[in-house]
């Protein structure tokens, strides 16, 4: 899929997040190196860091079915990632990252222009 596709999904997710307190939805679709596709959406609680972002929503869904760092190629998302989930996207390893930017247009980078730097994982 493409970045613009992946963000087209995304933006359809997003519809289902849970943000009763910042009502900023949220949605983020992956896909996987063997195809299959992953949905996510930002889960609010009253103790805001104890909420989830899109992103990670989706990736917790895709670890729960067995995949792993490397896994995972691309992931759209409805607006550019916040920074620990820049870590995430980094240590699972994906190829490509798209996002809607403000005025409509899709960026897309690799999680290495998104977070210069990232910590890897254990050798």
């Amino acid at each position: 899929m493409t970045g613009e596709e992946l963000v087209i999904r995304a933006e359809a997710a997003a519809a289902n997040a849970y943000a009763p307190y910042s009502n900023y939805l949220v949605g983020a679709s992956l896909v996987t190196k063997d195809a299959r596709i992953y949905d996510g959406v930002n889960v609010e609680n009253a103790a805001y860091p104890l909420g989830i972002c899109a992103e990670r929503t989706a990736i917790a869904k895709a670890a729960s079915e067995g995949l792993r760092p490397g896994d995972l190629e691309a992931i759209g998302i409805t607006a550019s990632p916040c920074g620990g989930c820049r870590q995430w996207l980094h240590e699972w390893r994906f190829e490509r990252v798209a996002f809607r930017r403000e005025d409509g247009s899709i960026a897309e980078y690799t999680p290495a222009g998104l977070l210069p730097d990232g910590w890897d994982l254990p050798a």
